[in-house]
């Protein structure tokens, strides 16, 4: 039944929050619904549909549930430290002002995460940060954490850059945070902006088809300046760089090649 209804439901959900699911990987993607209607007590689409409609607690637990919200500061460290090296030495001494995008930014650790290394090294940037649900936007623009996702950073920088609000909690200083800056933003139907010196897209296009996949990259390589980086999750890969006008620097890094 669930199978039979999807088109149905996938024109219900653009419509009603312009979300595309037709975009995502179908089987993957009708797991999580069935899996969150599970948890509701809901037997059919139909019937989700209406629990929605009605109840936003709910609805926001839906939109939370698609777009899979893992996050911690210098999320899988020793791949991020490959990152860190190239930002600092291949990109940050090309350009006088960074302008990075930390997409599908989630609660925001990533984005943070940037904008620290910018403070540290002195250098002069801002980050910008988007994601598709509001609700975790206004999480990330709180800027609260746990010690479990300050695990990667050192001591020294929660002291320099965050303030204890109490057991098992930080808040991210003025310093990191006026770096950044959050929008809404879907990578599947939102236009781009461009000249960024850095991108980093992780672990989101696992989701998508294939071809929605290429179109992300696409724009993403358009978004790029020439010398710029594009950081990919550990388990995304890129078909034909090349043809992005992307060379392969290191294990999950791109750079956008000259004109």
């Amino acid at each position: 039944m669930l199978e039979e209804n999807f088109t149905d439901f996938n024109r219900w959900v653009e419509q009603k929050y312009h979300i595309h699911l037709d975009d995502y990987k179908e089987r993957q993607m009708q797991r999580r619904i069935k899996n969150i209607m599970d948890k509701n007590g809901v037997n059919s689409l139909h019937e989700y549909e209406h629990l929605l409609d009605k109840d936003p607690i709910k609805r926001a637990k839906f939109i939370e549930h698609l777009t899979i919200n893992v996050t911690e500061f210098y999320r899988n460290q020793e791949i991020f430290s490959n990152f860190e090296k190239c930002l600092l030495e291949k990109v940050a001494p090309q350009f006088n002002n960074l302008k990075l995008w930390s997409a599908a930014c989630s609660t925001g650790a990533e984005p943070y995460t940037l904008a620290m290394i910018l403070e540290k090294n002195h250098l002069m940037g801002n980050v910008l940060a988007t994601d598709i649900d509001d609700d975790i936007l206004k999480k990330a623009r709180l800027g609260q954490y746990s010690t479990n996702e300050l695990k990667n950073v050192s001591d020294t920088d929660v002291r320099r850059y965050f303030k204890s609000l109490g057991p098992d909690q930080y808040q991210i200083g003025p310093a990191v945070k006026q770096r950044v800056s959050f929008k809404k933003h879907d990578l599947l139907a939102d236009q781009y902006e461009s000249g960024f010196h850095a991108i980093i897209c992780r672990n989101v296009t696992i989701y998508f088809k294939p071809e929605a996949r290429d179109r992300v990259y696409q724009k993403i390589s358009e978004a790029l300046v020439p010398g710029g980086i594009l950081f990919t999750g550990a388990t995304e890969t890129l078909n034909s760089a090349e043809k992005l006008g992307l060379k392969k620097i290191e294990s999950f890094i791109y750079e956008k090649q000259g004109e």
